[in-house]
């Protein structure tokens, strides 16, 4: 679960830097390239300002443009790939992945919130027999929306109770499939019975021919820090076998990795 904004003086708060960042981070799945007008818009910045920040970012080597449009560039995985590389949590679960994976032929996931999103640090995926990885497209890095996946609803049961009224109160809960629950006192009830079970299966809520089963990892203290999960389809396992066979391995994870957290 990720901690509150760090908070330093007026003085010390670098406006550029923050407002870089924005744009950096206004590039996504939906807008892969932007030019200045768009970038502005989705940064909250003025238009001049965000053309400056592009141009830095490119100079930079961050960007590629054609001179209207920018992307993204290889560069950016600098960052990330420093995470990865150094952060403690995706080294000290990586291992326990490849194990259950191997063991069931699963694919595993250990996950954390940011905002209204989670973010996949950890994963080990293989292929299912006669079928692609599970799920669409996901990797190191993917963000998925909260509200839709079993990892997110574990993290967002394991709030207290204002942070996540507050959590709800900014922000839509937008459908993905049929199934997807968008009403905020649907989504109080499910949450509910997450605390109360400790564990969450969502069906074909973010997918369609995907379910997924997750369960905290928390630490000696008793904080949740991130949340452990398996992918799978309805047509290959019903949730009751799933949870008969696979939640077991799920929690003794969890149990096994929350001394060294």
């Amino acid at each position: 679960m990720p901690q509150a904004a760090f908070p330093i003086a007026p003085e010390d708060f670098i406006a550029g830097l923050a407002k870089g960042l924005a744009v950096l981070e206004s590039f996504d799945t939906e807008r892969q390239r932007l030019n200045a007008t768009v970038a502005a818009q989705r940064a909250g910045i003025t238009r001049a300002a965000a053309r400056r920040h592009l141009l830095t970012l490119t100079h930079l080597g961050y960007l590629e443009t054609d001179g209207r449009q920018f992307w993204l560039a290889s560069k950016v995985l600098r960052l990330s790939g420093s995470y990865l590389a150094t952060a403690r949590l995706p080294r000290l679960v990586q291992p326990v992945l490849h194990r259950l994976a191997a063991q069931t032929g699963l694919s595993f996931s250990c996950v954390v919130r940011d905002g209204g999103e989670v973010v996949i640090v950890a994963r080990s995926a293989v292929h299912e027999s006669g079928q692609r990885v599970l799920a669409h497209g996901l990797h190191l890095g993917s963000r998925l929306p909260a509200h839709a996946t079993s990892t997110g609803r574990v993290l967002l049961a394991a709030l207290p109770p204002a942070e996540l009224e507050l959590w709800l109160a900014e922000r839509a809960l937008p459908r993905l499939t049929a199934h997807t629950a968008t009403d905020a006192a649907a989504l109080r009830a499910v949450l509910q019975q997450v605390r109360e079970q400790d564990y969450c299966v969502a069906r074909e809520e973010h997918e369609l021919g995907v379910q997924a089963l997750a369960v905290p990892l928390r630490n000696m203290g008793g904080q949740t820090l991130a949340a452990l999960n398996l992918v799978t389809s309805p047509q290959r396992m019903e949730p009751a076998t799933m949870l008969a066979q696979l939640l077991p391995l799920l929690q003794e994870a969890a149990r096994e990795l929350r001394p060294l957290l």
